[in-house]
C-alpha cells in the first residue's frame, strides 16, 4: 500500500511524488523496501536541501558570507528546484531562496553605494592633494614645499579605491604641478649660485684690498676706507659658505691687523702728549713764579722758560688752549711791568716798540691757532716767527734804554 504526506506520496509501484503550487511531479523511485522508508529517504534529502538555504540565510544575515557568492548559491539551488528529487516543500524554499537573493541583492547594493562613497571620497582627497600641490608649486618656501610635495606623494599612494583613468589624470595634474615647483627651485638656486660666486669675486676684491691696507700708517684716510670697505662687505650678498667663511676671517683678520696697529700708536701717543702737557705746567708753574720786582732777571727767565715751553711736543688737543692761556697770561705779568718801567720813562711812546709789540702779540697768536691745529708744520713755522719777533722786540727794548 502507498504511503503520503502533505508535501509527497509514494504510490504502491514505488514511484515517488512531489506536492508543489503547480502540480505533483514524479522525484523518484524507492524498490528498496516499505513505502514508509522510501518516503522519508526523500523526505531527509528535502531536509538537506532546506539546510542549504538556512547555511545561505545565517551567513548572509551576519555578514560572514560575501554578498555576491551567497547570490549565486541562491539562484543556483533555486535554478534546482524545479528538478530536485525531495518531498517537502519546495514552494517555501524558492520563497526563501528569493528572499535571500533580494536580500544578497540589497547589501550588493549597499556595497557598491559605499564603494560609490569611498571613491568620490578618495578621488576628493586627491583633489585636495593636487590643489594644495599646484598651490605650493608657486611657493618660495624651498624646503618647507619640497617637503610637503615628498609627504603629499606618500599620502597619495595611501589612498585607494579609484578608477584607473581618473587616478591618471589626477597623478598627471599633481606631477605637473611638482615638477613646476622643482623647476622654479631649480632656476632659483642657479641663480642664486650664480650670485654667490658674484658676491665671491666682489668679496676677494675686498680682502684683497684690505690686506694690502693691513700695515698702512697712514691712519685717519686708512681707517676710513676699512669703514668702506666693511660696507661693501655687508652690501655685497652672501658667498658659498666655506668661501663665505674664509674669505671673512682673512678679512677680519686684515681689519684687526691694521686697527690693533693704529690703537698701539695713538696709546704710545697719547701718553707722549700726556707726559708733555705735564712739562709744559710745569715750566708754565715757573713762569706765573717769576718774580716781577727783578725784571731783567725775570725776562731773561721768561724767554728760557719760553724756548723751553715752545719746545715742548704735542699735547692733547683739548689742552691746548688753556696750557696757551696760562703761558701767555705770565708772559703778560712781565710785559706789563716792563711797559709800566717804559711809562715811566716815556720809552713806551716809542712807536717802533709798540708795532713790534703788535707783531710780537700777532705771531702768538699765530703759534696758538697753529696748536690748536695740530698742524706740525705750521707750528714750526709759528714758533719761529715768534722767536724773531721777540728777538726784535728785545733788541729794540735795549735800544731803546740807551
Amino acid at each position: 500500500m502507498g504511503q503520503s504526506t502533505e508535501w509527497g506520496r509514494i504510490d504502491d509501484d514505488g514511484t515517488v511524488y512531489v506536492r508543489t503550487a503547480s502540480g505533483e511531479r514524479p522525484v523518484g523511485s524507492w524498490q528498496a523496501g516499505d513505502p514508509a522508508s522510501g518516503l522519508a529517504h526523500f523526505c531527509r534529502r528535502y531536509d538537506d536541501l532546506a539546510t542549504e538555504v538556512e547555511l545561505l540565510e545565517k551567513r548572509l544575515a551576519s555578514g560572514a558570507a560575501d554578498a555576491a557568492s551567497t547570490r549565486a548559491n541562491a539562484t543556483t539551488l533555486q535554478e534546482t528546484l524545479p528538478t530536485a528529487a525531495v518531498v517537502g516543500d519546495l514552494d517555501g524554499l524558492g520563497v526563501r531562496l528569493d528572499a535571500v537573493t533580494a536580500a544578497a541583492d540589497g547589501k550588493l547594493a549597499e556595497a557598491r553605494e559605499r564603494r560609490a562613497q569611498a571613491k568620490a571620497a578618495a578621488v576628493a582627497a586627491k583633489e585636495t592633494l593636487v590643489a594644495e600641490a599646484e598651490q605650493l608649486s608657486l611657493s618660495s618656501q624651498w624646503k618647507a614645499s619640497g617637503d610637503r610635495l615628498r609627504r603629499i606623494v606618500e599620502e597619495w599612494r595611501l589612498i585607494k579605491g579609484i578608477d584607473r583613468r581618473t587616478d591618471e589624470q589626477l597623478w598627471k595634474r599633481f606631477a605637473a604641478a611638482r615638477d613646476a615647483f622643482t623647476k622654479r627651485r631649480g632656476v632659483h638656486f642657479a641663480e642664486r649660485d650664480q650670485q654667490r660666486d658674484s658676491a665671491r669675486l666682489v668679496k676677494e676684491r675686498i680682502v684683497a684690498e684690505a690686506e694690502e691696507l693691513a700695515s698702512s700708517k697712514d691712519w685717519a684716510p686708512t681707517a676710513a676706507r676699512m669703514r668702506d670697505l666693511l660696507a661693501e662687505w655687508k652690501s655685497s650678498g652672501r658667498a658659498r659658505r666655506q668661501a663665505e667663511d674664509a674669505l671673512w676671517s682673512r678679512f677680519r683678520a686684515a681689519q684687526d691687523a691694521f686697527f690693533v696697529a693704529r690703537s698701539t700708536v695713538f696709546s704710545e701717543r697719547d701718553a707722549e702728549q700726556v707726559a708733555n702737557q705735564k712739562r709744559k705746567e710745569a715750566l708754565i708753574t715757573e713762569a706765573e713764579a717769576l718774580d716781577a720786582a727783578n725784571l731783567e732777571k725775570a725776562k731773561a727767565a721768561l724767554r728760557d722758560l719760553q724756548e723751553r715751553y715752545d719746545a715742548v711736543g704735542h699735547v692733547p688737543r683739548d689742552a691746548i688752549r688753556g696750557l696757551d692761556a696760562r703761558m701767555q697770561a705770565a708772559e703778560r705779568r712781565i710785559r706789563d711791568a716792563v711797559e709800566d718801567r717804559w711809562d715811566a720813562s716815556a720809552v713806551v711812546e716809542n712807536p717802533v716798540l709798540v708795532q713790534l709789540r703788535e707783531a710780537a702779540l700777532k705771531a702768538e697768536s699765530q703759534l696758538s691757532k697753529a696748536h690748536a691745529a695740530g698742524d706740525s708744520s705750521r707750528v714750526a713755522d709759528a714758533e719761529a716767527a715768534l722767536a724773531a719777533r721777540r728777538q726784535w722786540l728785545a733788541d729794540a727794548e735795549k735800544s731803546a734804554r740807551r
